[in-house]
């Protein structure tokens, strides 16, 4: 109980954090170039928004913190509350809140990749499916939301170019951040 209190602080903290960099955002524009407005952004907004994302990026509260991402990012660009912003993204070469989320937790997981089981140490078998991470049943949306869990769920749906880098990790960065630039997600079901 005093967990959920705490998060629930917490994260009307983060909201009013980040609504305070929108503003920051939107008096600034008319001062400096679209450059410097995206080192701002990345400086001022970005650092907020990415603070321990694998633990709090799949809760109730993101959607929030995704509408709020995209007002920074419509006003960096000076459209409209109504006008699409996804391509947008692309442009600033920034990613959407759920491609973030799924960027740190894929990282984390090739980073601590001896925490996760593959399936040929489970299957006695060779399958198509060996070398993905093995992904328990379970019926508890807690262990459902968890980092192992989504991390695996995550990873195994990967496209096979990206997998097949895993083994090195920078380059695995490299074509995972390019792919979801390009795809600009904005649900981790569109993912």
């Amino acid at each position: 109980m005093l967990f959920a209190f705490r998060w629930k602080a917490n994260s009307k903290e983060l909201t009013f954090k980040l609504n305070k960099a929108c503003y920051a955002i939107r008096t600034i524009k008319a001062l400096v170039s679209t450059k410097a407005l995206i080192s701002i952004y990345f400086a001022y907004f970005h650092s907020l928004l990415m603070y321990a994302i694998i633990f709090w990026g799949n809760s109730t509260i993101s959607k929030q913190i995704f509408k709020i991402q995209k007002r920074a990012i419509r006003i960096m660009a000076g459209k409209g509350r109504r006008e699409s912003c996804r391509y947008l993204f692309n442009q600033f070469n920034i990613l959407t809140f759920p491609a973030q989320y799924i960027f740190s937790l894929l990282v984390s997981a090739i980073e601590n990749r001896d925490s996760f089981v593959l399936n040929n140490n489970v299957r006695g078998y060779n399958t198509c499916i060996n070398f993905d991470f093995f992904l328990p049943s379970t019926h508890l949306s807690i262990v459902q939301r968890s980092v192992l869990h989504s991390g695996s769920r995550i990873f195994n749906s990967l496209p096979l170019f990206i997998k097949g880098h895993s083994e090195n990790p920078c380059y695995f960065r490299k074509l995972l951040k390019t792919y979801l630039l390009e795809q600009s997600f904005y649900t981790l079901e569109e993912y």
